[in-house]
């Protein structure tokens, strides 16, 4: 039977990205199918989720969706032997002010799914404190499970019977402990990691990190903690034209593989062009400019006539979004200050 479990963490920068794609290679060398997704709006870690399991990941976001499409989106999971959603940030972390059914905490998709959470902990710095820290994540919001804690960042045999101890005193199981290793890590720049498509080393980290959670994270227990796993249709979404023009490149690569779905199902034709390429937007009801890293590509952009000249005679409506509405500015000012 397909289960689910949560990735999550104190805070940001405490691996939960290197574990969830060690996890899922390693379920994978397994001969398992896995199934990722994310939790809350993220368009860089699901591209490394699909490439770690073959599959596509899909955003699940208790503030910006609907139940409905969240058990909807629970589908794509359809014939997975496990599924494994990354969280963001905190544990806790949220909006200010509740959607409908949430802050957009990984901890609301936790309660509502059922689905026990895999705490990963950054040990560096601590010891048996550590052990305080996930009871308090535990407590803090009542119906919460936790499956167990994988250490990571542990940097002696010392360091992790301390550890241990901790979580012992707070009747917390140890799932695994990562030694600290600067060899597996994953890129970063600004507004988080370097995307997957830009590592043409991503198989080598990838197969790294399997490497890491196979040596020394306990995968059957895991795999046994998994929370059962329930799904509903998709509720329609519908589409902002019946022919859309899409910019789809290094560029303009962050929109959500299950709006394109949606559009599709819902009849709409997605056509997609390159800016980088100097292509101009073909004819359609509305064109769609994604975000992406357009500043990395500031003078290609600059220097792409057909595509601004395409853009200027466009007669339907213009959607740019985050780096998208970016570009549709007078000005674009690159990484290094060049305008």
């Amino acid at each position: 039977m397909t289960g689910g479990v949560i990735i999550a963490a104190p805070s940001s920068g405490s691996g939960k990205t290197l574990v969830t794609l060690g996890l899922a290679r390693a379920f994978v060398r397994q001969g398992l199918n896995v199934q990722c997704f994310k939790s809350g709006p993220d368009y860089i870690d699901p591209a490394f989720h699909r490439a770690a399991t073959g599959r596509a990941s899909f955003n699940l976001d208790s503030w910006a969706m609907g139940q409905a499409q969240v058990a909807g989106l629970l589908s794509k999971a359809e014939g997975a032997d496990i599924v494994i959603a990354e969280g963001a940030m905190g544990l806790h972390d949220g909006v200010a002010k509740a959607g409908a059914w949430g802050h957009g905490a990984s901890a609301d998709l936790a309660l509502h799914l059922d689905w026990p959470v895999v705490l990963v902990i950054d040990a560096g710095g601590q010891a048996q404190t550590a052990g305080a820290v996930a009871l308090g994540l535990q407590q803090y919001r009542a119906g919460l499970r936790l499956a167990g804690v994988i250490l990571n960042k542990v940097a002696s045999p010392r360091h992790e019977r301390l550890l241990r101890a901790g979580m012992a005193q707070a009747g917390i199981a140890v799932l695994g402990a990562l030694p600290k290793l600067a060899s597996v890590a994953l890129p970063e720049r600004h507004l988080g990691l370097v995307q997957a498509e830009e590592l043409p080393e991503l198989g080598a980290i990838l197969n790294a990190a399997a490497d890491l959670v196979t040596a020394h994270v306990d995968l059957d227990a895991i795999r046994a903690a998994a929370g059962v796993f329930r799904f509903g249709p998709m509720p329609r979404i519908t589409p902002p034209g019946q022919r859309i023009a899409l910019a789809r490149d290094a560029a303009f690569s962050f929109i959500y593989p299950h709006l394109i779905d949606g559009w599709r199902a819902a009849g709409a034709e997605v056509v997609t062009f390159s800016p980088l390429a100097d292509e101009a937007p073909p004819v359609a009801d509305v064109c769609w400019l994604p975000g992406g890293y357009p500043e990395l590509h500031a003078g290609v952009l600059a220097g792409a006539e057909r595509f601004r000249s395409g853009m200027q005679r466009f007669a339907g409506p213009i959607h740019g979004e985050c780096g998208g509405y970016m570009v549709l500015g007078e000005g674009l000012v690159d990484k290094a200050g060049v305008r």
